[in-house]
């Protein structure tokens, strides 16, 4: 008969369970991660008991485990890679100790390897709510000799045989957020990062899909590693026709070597589970991230309609048109008011100056107060541009000290955008930092920073020699959180280059993120569709640019730019007074709009999904709630005679639908007369639809033009 009486650690959550099975003298075994299992549902037997040995192999059986190890029977990737000056290089967890935290919640696996004299902690919570489960591990080193880790995985996660494919996120500059699918086989999949940074190139996370999965069904997982630095992630097929997926910071040579009873703390993982699609995975990790943002006071309050300067003068900063455009900016109903680059000591161009964090005498004689009392005069708040960790060789502050700029002794230094990076894991480069930026923060009433990051790491070597790019993450976070303790209330938007700093772990300390440099509203439909897959709107800066877009040379009507904006935190880039009155109007009434509709765009569910001919759509509201925001983008002309309808899954199909068209009265209409439902849909009494026939037939949508929109409210009310 087998063994009925194995330990299990059992966790579940609304639509998911994890089994992990205890077995004594060696690491937890996977058993499941899936769908919600029920209360008491455990395994028959443990997992050898099922699983007879194939030829040709070891006589003990050796099943994925939360650490798999190299050099003792587990042949796949391991969790951890160490070694004792090339001695001890195998590991074998000899004891587990579960400690729960909260009972069927959060829970600590202590493990110990007592011939290698390592330990590790391993922290797993699967919220209840959410679905998503949040993991880390430390490592310990408990010998009397350093301990060299070249790789240790912030979990290892188990993944089902039938997943067929997993989508990732590639990009660059300008080009964020591009959606990779690739195949799932036998063949290993990797993604790994090096640039010291997020990155723009490789996005630290990834989906994985069951064949036949979409938008809203099928069953996905999904995962991300909160970190802001180097990161590896893997998906291997193994021998049972499973496949476990492991996420980690990717370690520099020497980053990972641990004195006697040293530790080495991993980022999250952050994943989750989701029977109901990419949309139902993206419900989840919103979520989870709402959760973790440090909001001022403890809550969200809406997010501020917000006027960027850069692409209006770029370094061209002088007080007297920045204050005419602040005029100009709240005449439109902009909220804050953002000074970007160009303010400081020296900085007439991007060859200059970084470091030198003083309002530059020839622009800001008296300093920054007159511009900020004229701008918070006009009830605006005041925001500022800052670049901490980087520093520009021709500086006041790098003549002082050329030493604190990141270096590898006998190495050419190596700028990129004509910039170096300053050490702040130094204490004294640090404390400079905070004096700079803490003198102008308790001088005036500035409420909030734009953080920017505009390289990557190279010749990253610490004053001592030592790699420094984990030590460089580590300390922009404290200086991060350093700032935030002293003042409260100003909120940070963290920005690289665009997009090249957007995760889980760096919104522990930030409140915005710019998602990409590039403002074209065409671009910015994939890179914010992809966004939307692990981030919710309300901290994805989106903002109305000029026409022609200064990165790519398109324009595109007023209409469209503020559609594709408008779900995200609204901003606007570009030089107000310019805009003929028209454009000007239409702009504040879009504003307007933008300010009535943000408590719903800002606070439940976002979907996203393709229609007919060309068109994609994205959704905010909750299903059961009495109100759904749907907006409808045109990229390329249409293909077809007649627009399909456009089938709204997401909706109560028992309900009914009052169904109207938003467009500020400023707005010029982007197409003419339509059918008698449309031009229906398009009054002020809308039209009415039945839930179910908006679900499996569709609403029908005007043909329009390429590079349109549309923007529709549908109102849940009962029949009379």
């Amino acid at each position: 008969m087998p063994d009925t009486s194995a330990n299990y650690l059992v966790m579940h959550g609304r639509h998911s369970s994890l089994v992990l099975e205890m077995p004594a003298g060696e690491a937890p075994v996977w058993r499941y991660w899936g769908p919600r299992l029920p209360d008491g549902a455990v395994p028959a037997a443990p997992l050898r008991d099922g699983r007879p040995l194939p030829s040709f192999m070891l006589d003990a059986d050796q099943p994925l485990t939360v650490m798999p190890t190299f050099g003792v029977g587990w042949f796949g990737q391991s969790a951890v890679l160490a070694h004792r000056a090339g001695h001890a290089f195998a590991q074998a967890w000899t004891s587990c100790v579960l400690e729960w935290l909260e009972p069927g919640r959060e829970a600590v696996l202590r493990l110990a390897d007592a011939v290698a004299q390592v330990g590790a902690e391993i922290r797993l919570r699967l919220d209840a709510d959410s679905d998503v489960l949040v993991a880390s591990t430390v490592l310990a080193n408990l010998g009397d000799t350093p301990l060299d880790v070249q790789w240790l995985a912030a979990f290892t996660l188990p993944l089902p045989g039938e997943c067929d494919q997993v989508r990732s996120y590639a990009g660059q500059h300008l080009h964020e957020f591009m959606l990779q699918t690739d195949p799932l086989s036998r063949s290993l999949w990797r993604r790994e990062n090096r640039r010291g940074r997020t990155s723009h190139d490789c996005f630290p996370g990834a989906v994985a899909c069951t064949p036949g999965a979409g938008e809203d069904s099928g069953a996905v997982y999904g995962a991300h590693l909160a970190w802001s630095g180097n990161h590896q992630q893997t998906i291997e097929w193994l021998h049972d026709g499973q496949y476990q997926w492991q996420l980690g910071e990717w370690l520099a040579p020497g980053e990972g070597l641990l004195a006697p009873g040293g530790r080495l703390q991993t980022p999250e993982l952050v994943a989750s589970f989701s029977a109901a699609g990419w949309n139902g995975l993206a419900a989840n990790f919103h979520a989870e991230l709402r959760a973790r943002l440090q909001w001022p006071q403890g809550r969200m309050r809406p997010r501020p309609v917000h006027l960027n300067t850069w692409e209006g003068f770029y370094f061209d900063i002088h007080p007297g048109p920045v204050s005419e455009l602040a005029s100009a900016a709240a005449s439109v109903g902009i909220e804050r008011f953002v000074l970007d680059d160009g303010w400081f000591h020296g900085r007439h161009h991007d060859r200059a100056a970084l470091g030198d964090w003083w309002p530059d005498e020839g622009k800001f004689p008296d300093g920054l107060g007159e511009l900020i009392a004229h701008v918070t005069g006009l009830g605006m708040e005041f925001g500022l541009w800052f670049e901490p960790e980087m520093i520009n060789p021709d500086s006041e502050l790098y003549r002082v000290h050329p030493e604190w700029a990141l270096q590898l002794a006998g190495r050419p230094l190596l700028t990129a955008r004509n910039q170096l990076v300053l050490d702040i894991a130094r204490p004294e480069v640090a404390e400079y930092l905070f004096g700079k930026i803490s003198a102008l923060l308790s001088a005036h009433p500035i409420r909030y920073i734009k953080w920017d990051h505009n390289r990557d790491l190279t010749t990253a070597g610490l004053a001592d020699g030592r790699p420094g790019y984990r030590a460089q993450v580590l300390a922009v976070y404290a200086l991060m959180e350093r700032l935030r303790a002293a003042y409260p209330d100003v909120e940070i938007e963290s920005c690289s280059g665009g997009g090249g700093r957007i995760d889980f772990a760096v919104l522990r300390h930030t409140h915005r993120v710019w998602t990409s440099d590039c403002i074209d509203a065409l671009s910015r439909i994939d890179i914010q569709r992809g966004f939307l897959q692990f981030f919710p709107p309300e901290i994805m800066g989106a903002h109305v640019g000029t026409a022609p877009a200064h990165t790519t040379g398109r324009s595109q009507s007023m209409a469209f730019r503020a559609a594709v904006a408008l779900p995200g935190h609204l901003g606007v880039e570009l030089d107000v007074r310019t805009l003929d009155p028209q454009d000007k109007a239409e702009l504040a009434g879009w504003i307007a709009l933008y300010k009535e509709l943000r408590p719903q765009l800002h606070a439940g569910r976002v979907w996203t999904g393709q229609g007919g001919d060309g068109l994609l759509w994205q959704a905010h509201g909750d299903s059961g709630g009495d109100a759904i925001l749907l907006f409808v983008y045109r990229r390329e002309p249409s293909t077809h005679r007649y627009t399909p309808p456009l089938r709204l899954p997401m909706l109560d199909a028992g309900a009914h639908y009052r169904v109207t068209e938003l467009r500020p009265e400023s707005a010029v209409p982007a197409t003419g007369h339509q059918a008698p439902l449309l031009d229906a849909i398009g009054s002020a009494e809308g039209m009415s639809f039945s839930g179910a026939w908006l679900v499996h037939a569709g609403l029908p949508v005007p043909r329009g033009k390429a590079q349109t929109a549309g923007i529709y409210r549908l109102d849940r009310h009962r029949l009379a």
